[in-house]
Parts: C-alpha cells; sequence; structure tokens
C-alpha cells in the first residue's frame, strides 16, 4: 500500500511523479531541484543559494508527511560539477544533525531545466 504525499510550500511534480510516497513506516521523497516554490521557476543565484532551496524543499515535503531531517537515513545528492562538492557539502551539513543519513554523491551530465542539483531523499516515519 502507498500513499502520496504533497506539500503546498514545495514545487510541484514536473512530470509523471509525486512529491512523496509513504510506504509502510518509510517515504521516499522524489528529487527536489531548486524551484521556487511560488513561481515554479529556478532560483537565481551560486550553488550555495541552490543547495539551500532544494532543502527547504525538501523539508517542505518532510513535514507534510510529518516528519523533519533527523528522520532521513538515506540521500542521493547529484551534481553536474564535483567542483561543487565542497559548497554544496557546507549547505548540507548545516541542515543535518549527527548521526547523519547515509549518503551518495555523483556528477551527472544534465538535470532537468539546468540546474546544477537535484537531492532526494528517503526517511523513516516515527
Amino acid at each position: 500500500m502507498k500513499e502520496a504525499i504533497t506539500a503546498k510550500d514545495a514545487p510541484g511534480a514536473i512530470g509523471p511523479y509525486s512529491q512523496a510516497v509513504r510506504s509502510g513506516g518509510l517515504v521516499f521523497v522524489s528529487g527536489q531541484i531548486p524551484l521556487d516554490p511560488e513561481t515554479g521557476q529556478v532560483v537565481g543565484g551560486d550553488i550555495a543559494a541552490q543547495t539551500e532551496r532544494v532543502m527547504k524543499n525538501l523539508g517542505a515535503i518532510l513535514a507534510s508527511a510529518g516528519l523533519g531531517f533527523d528522520d532521513v537515513v538515506r540521500t542521493t545528492i547529484y551534481v553536474v560539477d564535483l567542483g561543487h562538492f565542497a559548497v554544496v557539502n557546507e549547505v548540507y551539513g548545516r541542515i543535518f544533525r549527527a548521526p547523519y543519513p547515509a549518503r551518495s554523491t555523483v556528477q551527472v551530465a544534465a538535470l532537468p531545466r539546468g540546474v546544477s542539483i537535484e537531492i532526494d531523499a528517503l526517511a523513516v516515519g516515527r
């Protein structure tokens, strides 16, 4: 059994997928890119600003599921330039606390809407 999670404070899906899905005690949050939820447009600024927007979008979706960043057990970060790793890691590290989620970071050729970063998450419900 699965339940779609929808957050008004995060951008809507730009394809045939849910912002997140709850199945049992797990919440699978779809990859978030730096879209402003009010305009649906990519936020301006550098990789730090884009990463902060992605984290806000993830946080809004988690909150709609009754969860927070402390409930996240796994993330995947997709970047188009691993040269941004230190900056992304700094922003990410301000949001999560120990014990940190397991994580993979991969460089990809391109991301939707030409953005520089996308992050997805897996959380465990209470």
